[in-house]
């Protein structure tokens, strides 16, 4: 078993820190954002300590943006305060968010996320008929099932136990991620380990040679589309226009790398986190075998209590947020993985409640640049449940020691289970 954290919020001494920022606001959270693995039933647990009365509500912790080592951040922690820093695009903007390419000398931002509003409308309107419900009904629905009954079956033919999150959640939604996207299956193991190293290896040694090797594959995969003309999106991507013209090269490639980017991690985590809570809790388990209907509100409830990612913006002009002054180059972060059960929103924040009413969680993000992809993110955690639970008996974790998770996009990278 994991030694049990205990989280600090001790103020600590920063070198150089700016002249606007408090000292006693100056906390040390890396424990809050998902680095460290936990063992805890409920991997988020830790957050609650956010909503303490002695808490500050803002607070600057060091080294808070990952992609820029030794750069501190605002860390807002409560509901309405993340309502403020997503829904006011003009102060806080998404400029050079996850902008991983940079790092091998591009110049052009992921897109759509990386453009702020007005402009950003204009990309999503080209954008936003390949993700929407319709499509997600009418074009994608059939292929999502198709791929989870297969993975099902290598997982169950004449076994009583699985790496569930290593041989199906890792899998499934990549295998989605490649139809749609036209690229080859077989792309599938050098994708995600290209991906795993640009976001999760701290070595640039290791970083860069990744990042440069998919941004090589995607230029040599879009000369193919140009050639080809194949079905499907990446095609209507170089066809696309934007305000009448045609999409410049540095726009094909934004679009692409994000999309490539955003599509083959967070569903994957998000399902092993929610298989493993269920391998934990036998009544859930079997409520939702009983109840298949109840899926649908159980995922959203899902999706709040196991927030994934905490977005940053970059402050536009000097402003506030609860009081607390916050100056144009700033970078503020919003930890949904504590706004997600702020009590003054959510009633009994840290309950699974699966027919939780009213559930505006932000682990899509929130205004404008809610996630685009959140439709097909639900549906294809919806197949998984509902192919799944009729064709496994009642699991559990395979040995007490497979409860190890990262309340972060690292999730759950092996979760054995067993019928």
């Amino acid at each position: 078993m994991l030694t049990e954290m205990k989280p600090r919020m001790d103020v600590v001494h920063v070198e150089n820190l700016p002249d606007h920022v408090p000292p006693e606001l100056v906390r040390d959270l890396d424990w809050a954002f998902g680095y460290a693995a936990v063992d805890y039933d409920e991997p988020f647990r830790e957050t609650e300590r956010f909503f303490d009365a002695d808490a500050p509500r803002i607070m600057w912790a060091p080294n808070a943006v990952r992609s820029k080592p030794g750069l501190g951040a605002w860390v807002v922690t409560h509901y309405d305060d993340i309502t403020q820093v997503y829904q006011d695009a003009e102060t806080f903007s998404t400029e050079g968010a996850a902008a991983y390419q940079w790092l091998a000398g591009e110049t052009w931002p992921n897109i759509p996320l990386g453009i702020d509003p007005p402009d950003h409308m204009k990309y999503r309107k080209l954008l936003n008929p390949f993700f929407s419900p319709k499509a997600v009904d009418q074009v994608l629905d059939a292929n999502m099932r198709k791929h989870a009954k297969i993975l099902l079956q290598e997982c169950v033919d004449g076994r009583t136990s699985c790496d569930f999150s290593y041989e199906f959640a890792r899998v499934f939604p990549v295998r989605v991620f490649l139809d749609l996207m036209g690229f080859p299956q077989e792309m599938l193991e050098q994708f995600l380990d290209w991906e795993n190293k640009i976001l999760h290896s701290p070595d640039i040694e290791v970083k860069l040679p990744a990042l440069k090797s998919i941004l090589a594959y995607l230029r040599e995969f879009l000369a193919t589309v140009r050639r080809d003309s194949p079905d499907g999106i990446t095609t209507d991507i170089v066809n696309g226009t934007i305000d009448g013209r045609p999409l410049t090269e540095d726009e094909i490639m934004g679009v692409m790398f994000f999309l490539w980017l955003g599509g083959l991690d967070t569903v994957a985590a998000t399902l092993a986190m929610i298989f493993r809570r269920l391998a934990l809790d036998s009544e859930m388990q079997a409520y939702l075998r009983n109840n298949p209907a109840a899926i649908p509100d159980a995922i959203e409830e899902f999706l709040r209590s196991q927030p994934l990612v905490n977005s940053q913006r970059l402050v536009k002009k000097d402003t506030e947020i609860n009081g607390v002054k916050v100056k144009k180059g700033d970078w503020v972060l919003c930890l949904v993985a504590a706004g997600n059960f702020d009590p003054n929103e959510f009633s009994d924040p840290r309950k699974i409640m699966l027919d939780r009413p009213s559930n505006r969680h932000f682990t899509f993000s929130g205004g404008p640049h809610r996630c685009m992809g959140s439709h097909i993110a639900r549906r294809e955690l919806r197949i998984a449940l509902e192919e799944i639970l009729p064709n496994i008996p009642p699991f559990t974790l395979k040995s007490d020691a497979d409860r190890s998770v990262h309340p972060g996009l690292m999730s759950v990278r092996n979760l054995n289970i067993t019928w």
